[in-house]
């Protein structure tokens, strides 16, 4: 475990890659707020930190701008400050066609995925603004979607090549407090949402395969290699997938 003091939120931390960040970055020494919107999910990560660890679970629907504020001021209050934001929270509708996707199932995606990042970027930015010393690092889960769609997906896409802009945008603007920005994109990760790869899903041709996954840990250990940087660097954006998902080329 590092020496450090660091404090880190991170969202979407009831499952998948936020979990695993979320336990890793517990391991590495970070004290980390884990936010979700399932207080049951964030209890079972709460139960696999280990003795020792100082994480708080603030459940959160980062869709509301109240309840982000809840979220970093209780940060705040327990930690004094926030060195990391992880904005990982994310929904999608993915596999239903363009023609039916409903107004009520594009703003949730919209909602959660986009308006969600930015206020809780906004709100980490606040305080990284004003503590000393000054500054931190906001990480944005982009996605392989941030740069190629799959087949019904158009709100998941739209949102997550929205959220490079926003990278960029918090990247720039955050330059003069020593708040640095990257973005991780990932393909095909094993967790519970990305189990359906290794059984088959839509390819561009109109077929369903199957495709080749990685472990999530890898993610995880990208993500802390990315917020371990001290604040003169920064990776603007990474990409981490399975070597053989079709993503390279043409297929």
């Amino acid at each position: 475990m590092s020496t450090h003091d660091k404090a880190a939120v991170i969202t979407g931390a009831g499952s998948g890659i936020g979990k695993a960040v979320a336990l890793t970055f517990i391991r590495d020494g970070y004290r980390v707020v884990l936010a979700g919107r399932r207080s049951e999910a964030l209890a079972q990560t709460m139960a696999e930190t280990g003795r020792g660890a100082q994480v708080l679970a603030v459940p959160t629907d980062v869709s509301s701008p109240t309840s982000v504020q809840a979220l970093f001021a209780k940060a705040k209050e327990a930690f004094g400050r926030v060195d990391v934001l992880f904005n990982n929270a994310g929904v999608s509708a993915n596999g239903v066609p363009f023609e039916d996707l409903s107004f009520e199932k594009w703003k949730m995606v919209v909602d959660i995925n986009l308006t969600g990042t930015f206020l809780c970027t906004q709100e980490a930015f606040r305080i990284m603004k004003e503590q000393h010393p000054q500054g931190g690092r906001i990480i944005n889960n982009g996605s392989i979607s941030a740069h190629a769609p799959r087949p019904d997906s158009v709100a998941y896409t739209a949102t997550k090549h929205a959220i490079t802009g926003l990278t960029k945008s918090t990247s720039l603007d955050g330059r003069k407090y020593d708040i640095a920005c990257g973005q991780i994109d990932i393909g095909n990760a094993l967790t519970e949402m990305a189990a359906r790869m290794v059984k088959g899903v839509p390819q561009a041709d109109g077929s369903i395969k199957a495709e080749p996954v990685m472990d999530v840990q890898h993610v995880a250990d990208a993500v802390l290699h990315m917020a371990k940087l001290p604040l003169e660097s920064n990776i603007q954006f990474l990409t981490i997938m399975a070597t053989k998902m079709p993503f390279v080329g043409r297929g």
